[in-house]
């Protein structure tokens, strides 16, 4: 089956957008999900001059990448930020995307997830009408220390009551934050996904180590295979995080190979396996 792999331009937080795009471009990969994360990974973002967001949509264009999917975490039960997503969507739906991303609560921080879960299936609810104007599906992310699992994503799912909202299974952060086998969480979410982050990890705990694709521990060929055979046909967007030691420091132009070899070793792994 034919399969839309992407990466996540995340994989490139503390460089230039231009460098992400292009190392992404040389590897060999045709898809991107672009990250606008505020405060975190920001290579695009809604209140940017008009003349920044087009130099991105040129230098996709230039380069023959295909933007499906944006990063645009924000805090989902904070209604306050709901118009900053919304505003995300928008940005997104200008660059074609079909799929925007959010964890509940805001990324990288530790912070939101307020309230209760009910408030977070209204905040839901709300942005249906969005998704609809702005024709783009939800993929909520499995991230942080309340909704680290499919199975927890998949109630959200199920109480927004949306075909447009679905699960972003990200395989590593099932590990990381859902302390769980993410083989075995698949086939409680199943249903409800909508998106995959491929993310590998070493490790089977909470350490922050995740590496080029088929350079760690995780079964990713085999979550990709269940997902198909059950008839799931949904993109994946790689996302590199490496260690905490090299993401969260200030990046040096020395750092650009490192990343660019995860990168192409991430593409020449998937090929290898015939699934790129």
């Amino acid at each position: 089956m034919s399969r839309s792999i992407a990466v996540n331009t995340n994989t490139y937080h503390g460089f230039h957008v231009d460098d992400a795009l292009e190392g992404i471009a040389v590897a060999g990969f045709k898809y991107v999900e672009i990250a606008a994360v505020r405060n975190w990974t920001e290579h695009i973002m809604p209140e940017w001059p008009r003349e920044q967001i087009e130099h991105v949509k040129a230098k996709l264009s230039e380069l023959g990448l295909e933007c499906i999917a944006m990063s645009g975490h924000c805090d989902l039960s904070d209604p306050e930020r709901l118009n900053d997503f919304r505003a995300n969507m928008a940005l997104a739906h200008e660059l074609g995307c079909q799929w925007i991303i959010s964890s509940t609560g805001e990324a990288h921080f530790m912070s939101g997830e307020e309230g209760t879960e009910d408030l977070l299936i209204e905040n839901l609810k709300a942005l249906v009408p969005d998704l609809k104007k702005f024709g783009l599906k939800l993929g909520i992310e499995t991230h942080g220390p309340n909704y680290g699992t499919g199975e927890a994503i998949a109630r959200l799912v199920r109480g927004a009551g949306s075909d447009l909202i679905g699960v972003n299974f990200d395989t590593a952060n099932v590990v990381f934050w859902g302390k769980n086998d993410p083989s075995e969480d698949l086939l409680k979410c199943l249903d409800e996904i909508n998106f995959c982050h491929l993310k590998d990890k070493i490790g089977m705990d909470s350490t922050w180590n995740f590496p080029a694709i088929g350079a760690g521990e995780l079964p990713l060929v085999e979550i990709m295979a269940t997902m198909e055979k059950s008839g799931k046909k949904v993109p994946y967007s790689i996302e590199i995080e490496y260690t905490e030691e090299f993401d969260m420091r200030d990046k040096t132009p020395e750092d650009l190979p490192i990343v660019n070899k995860a990168v192409q070793d991430s593409y020449d792994y998937l090929a290898s396996k015939g699934l790129i």
